[in-house]
């Protein structure tokens, strides 16, 4: 640790000057380990060194109603808290203690003071722990008592108190004088470290570095990454790392530091991000997982990819590839050209195969008949791979090639030539009306697609009409571009606004909903101003007359719904279920009972109860107990002649249990 030299007065003896990493000195005393910012005189450190000599005492002692404690307030003001019979204080309050004391501020807050209770004789303070009595505020003085054994008994207990509170005083100021003590060790150990890290830097930076704020934290920043400090880890965590370095001190304050600490940080931990999402995407190979995917799911030109994008939108191999569905979308038809042309080829490579299959049977020639030729070739795997309908034609090509006559090859050469162009026309006839009507399917399917992606972009209001956008709409070249007649753009925008309206009605019926907790409710009874100031009710224009036509169509539809959960719960209710069908059955007076599975039910000792009497006595009312709680049943609490009328038409409905009587003989 360097020290200082300063031209002013002389330090007092066992002062020491340094230098802070900022500049600024500071003082450090080596005998009382004190640090200081503030340069120190002889006159300080002897008034310093100087002890209180005020004593502090109790002033002001106050009974808590209920307890055995007194709240003693000292001459300086500091309050604590003393048990009588326990002879104890504390400093702070007790948990038991916590509701009695809030009481008792409770009450001083309204002015009121607990009753004050009679002095005591010496008798009563001898029996004060078996009969503690409210002792009201006492003021320490040294007033003298007409009573010497009760000035000597006063005296004594005041002494005792005294010393318990300067005892835990002493304690408590014990404590904080060592929390302040490792409080300045921290402090010493902060500043010589500073010190060690001033000094490298001497060392390595020169005396003096014209950086501007930017270039500095650039040159901090730089330190960061060189020492790989993870941009996760807090300020204090990471300071060990990098405090030593002589970049450290680049930026002029500490608040400096950390700011571009933490753009550091920021900065870092977005990169990592970015890297870890770079790794994955090379890991996965997105591209050949779709093409992949292609390859063993798609086997026909004539697949759509309104069928293939609907079976496999969540699956990794298809969404996992490409920006948008247009990008996939557009390397699916790459992908069925690719696969036609394969077909293609294929086809004319096993032709060929075959062919050469009838070339290599000479015996095939001069009039042999396909049927004879089929069970010399049909083994051979070239013989499968044409279709049926072409090998007879292959056939009869071979037979006209291998005949003895240059005349009547030449001649039945060029016929097996021209049917197989024929053929071929009708097949590639065949095959362009098919892309054609493949192609006109999916130009509509595109067409409907970016129409409603405009729509999406154009229309958001949901009173907007036609004739009123189509201008707007024409500056979209997605409009103008369109394969979709306006017959159905019309009806893709119709049902785009009936869309935009029935999203704003949902938001009109959770507002009713909010408001109306019940069906009782009426529409008078509504925040009208409220709703009708509301976003939905603004957008879909509506004024107080159209908005009570639309509560009362909704209070209607949801009246529907709740008499359909009713009935939904008196079908769920075992106890209405039971009683219900068991009062459609007869009985046969006390001396008869009914049999369930071969067992009697009703039996009461030596007889049997009438089933039928006991079910007469569950009533409506004993049902209507037993559902009172469920809300579907609490929903029509505004009608309940009405919901009793169900309960009994849902009784009369119930058929009687599969019974059978047993009857004693």
């Amino acid at each position: 640790m360097s020290t200082v030299p300063y031209a002013g007065s002389p330090l007092p003896l066992g002062w020491t000057e340094h230098l802070a990493p900022t500049g600024q000195p500071y003082y450090y005393n080596t005998v009382t380990r004190e640090s200081t910012y503030v340069r120190p005189t002889a006159q300080s450190t002897t008034l310093a060194g100087i002890p209180a000599q005020k004593k502090e005492k109790p002033l002001l002692k106050t009974q808590i109603p209920g307890t055995d404690w007194l709240r003693v307030t000292t001459t300086e003001g500091n309050v604590f808290y003393s048990h009588k019979i326990k002879k104890e204080s504390v400093w702070t309050v007790p948990e038991e203690l916590k509701p009695a004391l809030a009481a008792l501020q409770a009450q001083e807050a309204l002015g009121s003071k607990p009753p004050a209770a009679p002095s005591k004789p010496l008798e009563q303070a001898k029996r004060k722990a078996e009969d503690p009595e409210p002792v009201d505020e006492v003021i320490v003085s040294k007033k003298a008592k007409t009573d010497d054994v009760e000035e000597e008994e006063s005296e004594e207990e005041s002494e005792e108190e005294e010393e318990d509170w300067q005892r835990e005083a002493a304690e408590q100021l014990a404590a904080e004088a060592e929390e302040e003590r490792k409080r300045k060790e921290q402090e010493e150990e902060a500043a010589r470290e500073a010190e060690r890290t001033s000094k490298a830097a001497e060392a390595l930076v020169p005396a003096r570095v014209d950086l501007s704020i930017e270039e500095g934290k650039a040159l901090f920043k730089n330190l960061l990454r060189e020492k790989d400090i993870n941009p996760l880890h807090p300020w204090d965590k990471s300071l060990p790392l990098f405090i030593a370095d002589p970049r450290y001190v680049l930026l002029p304050s500490v608040a400096a530091r950390r700011e571009a600490f933490d753009e550091y940080c920021k900065e870092r931990a977005r990169e990592l991000r970015q890297s870890n999402v770079k790794k994955e995407k090379v890991a996965a190979n997105p591209k050949e997982d779709y093409e992949q995917l292609l390859k063993d799911e798609v086997k026909s030109t004539r697949a759509s990819w309104t069928d293939f994008r609907r079976t496999w939108k969540k699956d990794r191999r298809f969404y996992g590839w490409g920006r948008d569905d247009r990008e996939r979308e557009k390397r699916f038809r790459d992908y069925l050209k690719e696969l036609g042309e394969q077909k293609r080829a294929a086809a004319q490579k096993a032709e060929a195969d075959f062919f050469v299959l009838l070339k290599e049977h000479s015996f095939l020639a001069h009039g042999t008949t396909w049927k004879e030729a089929k069970k010399s070739i049909y083994k051979d795997p070239r013989y499968d791979a044409v279709d049926s309908s072409n090998k007879t034609q292959e056939l009869s090509t071979h037979e006209a090639t291998s005949h003895n006559s240059p005349l009547d090859r030449e001649e039945r050469r060029s016929r097996a030539i021209k049917e197989r162009e024929d053929k071929v026309k009708v097949e590639r006839q065949r095959l362009e009306a098919e892309i054609g009507r493949s192609k006109a399917g999916i130009d509509k399917e595109e067409g409907e697609r970016l129409f409603r992606t405009l729509l999406t972009d154009a229309i958001r209001e949901p009173q907007a009409t036609w004739d009123k956008s189509l201008p707007q709409l024409k500056t979209d070249p997605r409009f103008t571009n369109s394969p979709l007649s306006q017959h159905q753009q019309i009806q893709l925008f119709n049902a785009h606004v009936s869309h935009l309206r029935e999203k704003q009605l949902s938001n009109i019926h959770g507002l009713f909903e909010a408001h109306a907790p019940t069906l009782a409710t009426t529409f008078s009874s509504l925040p009208l101003q409220t709703i009708l100031s509301s976003s939905p009710v603004i957008k879909l224009g509506y004024d107080a007359e159209r908005l009570e036509d639309e509560f009362t169509k909704w209070q209607r539809e949801r009246t529907t719904s709740c008499r359909t959960a009713f009935d939904e719960m008196l079908g769920e209710n075992s106890f209405v279920e039971f009683w219900g069908r068991l009062n459609k059955i007869g009985g046969q007076g006390v001396s008869g009972g009914l049999e369930i599975d071969g067992e009697d039910i009703g039996e009461t000792g030596d007889e049997k109860v009438d089933m039928k009497t006991l079910a007469k006595n569950v009533d409506i009312k004993e049902m209507e107990k037993v559902l009172k709680n469920d809300k579907r049943y609490i929903m029509f609490d505004h009608v309940p002649e009405q919901r009793e009328r169900w309960i009994r038409d849902y009784l009369s409905g119930l058929s009687a249990p599969k019974l059978s009587v047993h009857v004693d003989g």
